[in-house]
């Protein structure tokens, strides 16, 4: 099974083999470097770079954390001597990724769990917005490789 991603820009792609454990993790550093509530990340079993490299951080005193140089998009987390963690997020698929485990909770925001229980915009606004959106020109790339 042959997996695909990358960056928002496309300057870094990969591809891998397989796919390890799953988690969601809430560790103050993973908030930090996500910009986000949590990091989403699956360990990657044969990675390879298929178009550039990640710029790399090192985060910690036994792991480094990657990312695109050009967009900022987060792509890694490396644990020094081991497989690198990739974003789930930054996959073609997404949706195919599913978390099993949560870790880092002590520093899970109190607010993380109330999220399904949040207000939706009415219908009537949901498609306004959809209008909005379907007229905007994405300047991504797309969550393909291109010949």
């Amino acid at each position: 099974m042959r997996l695909t991603g990358g960056c928002q820009c496309g300057a870094v792609r990969f591809a891998c083999e397989g796919l390890g454990r799953a988690s969601v993790c809430h560790c103050r550093m993973c908030q930090k470097a996500f910009g986000n509530l949590f990091a989403p990340l699956v360990r990657a079993l044969g990675l390879v770079w298929t178009r550039g490299e990640p710029k790399r951080f090192r985060s910690s005193s036994v792991a480094q954390r990657g990312f695109c140089a050009a967009c900022g998009t987060p792509l890694t987390y490396e644990y020094d001597g081991a497989d690198a963690w990739l974003a789930i997020g930054a996959f073609d698929d997404p949706a195919a990724i599913t978390p099993g485990l949560q870790v880092g909770l002590q520093h899970k925001l109190p607010w993380c769990d109330s999220l399904p229980a949040l207000p939706v915009r009415p219908p009537e606004q949901a498609a306004e917005a959809a209008r909005r959106h379907a007229a905007i020109l994405s300047f991504q790339h797309p969550d393909h490789d291109t010949p």
